[in-house]
């Protein structure tokens, strides 16, 4: 969940739809733990901003 950077979370499942609905949960568990701690929601990325924050994070390694 790359919005929530300081979440290192992972979900799994026996088939896709379980692993689709543990990972909902999560998600609410996150935004209830944001409300409960009156922190703002991370504003969602586009699958290109996170392509393009992966490419400069790898080229910073190199």
């Amino acid at each position: 969940m790359p919005d929530f950077l300081s979440q290192q979370f992972h979900t799994h499942g026996d088939t896709y739809e379980e692993a689709l609905k543990n990972a909902q949960e999560v998600l609410e568990l996150l935004v209830e733990e944001y409300q409960e701690d009156g922190k703002p929601l991370p504003e969602p990325k586009t699958i290109e901003q996170l392509t393009l924050s992966g490419e400069a994070s790898r080229q910073a390694i190199t």
